[in-house]
């Protein structure tokens, strides 16, 4: 785990990269995905580095499940509670960038 320096999370999380916040904390931050999949799609992402889901649960479990509850606070603010959350973990699962993130889809019934 570490902050790298051509990371797009992390250059979000600095500042250096503009989004549209949905929450903060000291250890989460979370914001509008630019390409949402649904009404209210979401990333929340641990402001430590850590490359996939995988990584995040071994090395600081206490952070998943954060990143769970503010998940279910988002969807509590939205819609009334329910979501689908989803990490993609590998470039052949779809995952892109490379800093754990959790996508929060909610806003709208979701088919299967």
């Amino acid at each position: 785990m570490s902050e790298s320096t051509d990371c797009l999370f992390c250059k979000i999380i600095a500042g250096d990269i503009p989004s549209t916040k949905v929450y903060e904390d000291d250890t989460t931050y979370a914001f509008k995905d630019i390409n949402p999949k649904a009404k209210v799609h979401v990333l929340i992402v641990p402001r430590k580095h850590y490359a996939n889901v995988a990584e995040l649960a071994k090395d600081d479990p206490a952070e998943l499940a954060h990143i769970v509850e503010v998940a279910q606070s988002i969807a509590d603010q939205e819609f009334h509670g329910a979501y689908r959350l989803i990490f993609n973990t590998g470039l052949d699962a779809g995952q892109t960038v490379f800093h754990v993130h959790a996508h929060v889809l909610t806003g709208e019934t979701l088919d299967e």
